[in-house]
């Protein structure tokens, strides 16, 4: 059976760089009838939260995910111990005793040696009275011997990949405070749990080839591996720099609609151009993970703009009730308010300011030259309530009062009545408003 993962680190909110490794396993998962597992790396006990724990379910709910089951690392220590000492045994980890300071002058003189900056395993060489001493001095942390061979597989993206093992560092599993890293655990729970299919990020691409030894080493069966392109900004820029800007959370609060962000999380950096879908099913039926590339691929945050709002435009009131609700729009107009609104907004963070204009009335958008023209033809308005006949009926009398017609007569009048220079027809506004427009000239 197939069986992915997504382990976000809950050290901080998820970001459109994570969806794309969660939406990749969670489709090869789905297509194929699989199990997809949320697996929660929380090895840090220090920067972990249970807030962030809970963003991370709360952000791939409004999305549309599903999992099969949670798991928690912090809850598989006993695991991880395990199969540490299964790896000293066999002699593939040692103990190293380097402070940081010492391993970046062995790095830097490697470097000007012309030399890869690989880890020496000078530790090999120590007696046992010699790490005693280092231990009691400064403590240890643990490297997993590589077997210094050619490692390959072919990859679901790149392709036929391989690297020298001896032109890698040993990596280390275990730091001196005893915290034991990811890549130790991942590799514990992919072999444990049976993870058939792993993708992620091309930045893993190294981290990928020790873990493959690791594997074996454990009596593991090795996955399938897949290196997805990183994202960059739209100039090419590192991304990393504006995650911030990018937290799911934030997109979601700005308005911008799920169904928005994953259609295009499924196409980007593919040969397939991206089309908006109303469900993740339906993004997961049109995913091809062949057709992906390796190059770096753009990302642009106002590329969900216009996604989300060919979205919102295919609603119905009933679709989006508890944002008219929370926006304040009386039950008895929810369904015309929305349908003269929703051609006309970017995000449902918007709905709340058009029904305020509605209510409450626009501040007059008037050039010098018609304030004139405006206060003529306010004072021709009629009370409220309005008709979508209203319209037609107030520009009428006032082009026959000042001779305006055309644009030279509509136009102001837009401007003047909602303080936009464009959106919904005028007829349609006009039963709306709450509030008879005014000008003070």
């Amino acid at each position: 059976m197939t069986t992915t993962r997504f382990a976000p680190s809950p050290t901080g909110w998820l970001h459109i760089g994570n969806l794309r490794a969660a939406l990749f396993n969670y489709a090869i998962a789905r297509r194929q009838g699989g199990t997809f597992i949320l697996r929660i790396d929380d090895t840090d006990a220090e920067r972990s939260k249970d807030e962030y724990i809970q963003g991370v379910k709360d952000d791939l709910t409004w999305l549309g995910f599903t999992w099969d089951r949670v798991e928690h690392q912090s809850a598989r220590m006993e695991n991880y111990l395990a199969a540490r000492q299964k790896l000293i045994d066999m002699g593939r980890l040692y103990e190293c005793f380097e402070t940081p300071v010492e391993l970046d002058l062995k790095r830097k003189k490697q470097l000007n040696m012309g030399k890869p900056p690989v880890y020496d395993r000078a530790a090999l060489d120590l007696t046992e009275d010699e790490k005693n001493a280092l231990r009691a001095e400064r403590g240890s942390h643990w490297r997993f011997k590589l077997d210094h061979k050619r490692i390959e597989w072919t990859d679901g993206i790149i392709g036929d990949i391989s690297i020298d093992a001896s032109s890698v560092s040993d990596p280390v599993l275990f730091k001196n405070d005893g915290q034991i890293l990811y890549t130790l655990a991942s590799v514990v729970d992919d072999t444990e749990m049976g993870i058939t299919d792993v993708v992620r990020g091309s930045d893993h691409v190294t981290n990928t080839a020790t873990q493959i030894q690791m594997i074996e080493a454990l009596g593991g069966a090795v996955p399938r591996f897949a290196h997805h392109s990183l994202l960059t900004g739209p100039q090419g820029e590192a991304l990393s720099k504006r995650l911030g800007t990018l937290a799911l959370r934030d997109l979601r609060k700005q308005g911008i609609a799920p169904q928005a962000i994953l259609s295009l999380m499924a196409r980007l950096g593919s040969s397939d151009p991206v089309e908006l879908r109303s469900t993740i099913d339906e993004v997961v039926a049109g995913f091809d993970l062949s057709k992906f590339g390796s190059a770096p691929t753009k990302f642009d945050a106002q590329d969900l703009i216009p996604l989300t709002a060919r979205h919102l435009a295919t609603l119905g009131a009933d679709d989006v009730a508890d944002v008219l609700t929370s926006a304040g729009v009386p039950d008895d107009i929810k369904e015309p308010f929305w349908n003269v609104v929703r051609d006309n907004i970017n995000g449902l963070d918007e709905v709340a300011e058009w029904w305020v204009l509605f209510r409450d009335g626009a501040t007059p958008l008037v050039a010098d030259e018609d304030r004139a023209f405006v206060a003529e033809a306010f004072a021709l308005l009629p009370p409220l309530p309005y008709s979508p006949a209203t319209w037609g009926e107030w520009t009428s009398a006032v082009k026959e009062a000042t001779g305006r017609k055309g644009k030279g007569l509509f136009m102001p009048l837009r401007k003047a009545v909602t303080g936009r220079e464009r959106g919904p027809e005028m007829a349609d506004v006009m039963p709306l408003l709450q509030t008879r427009p005014t000008f003070d000239g």
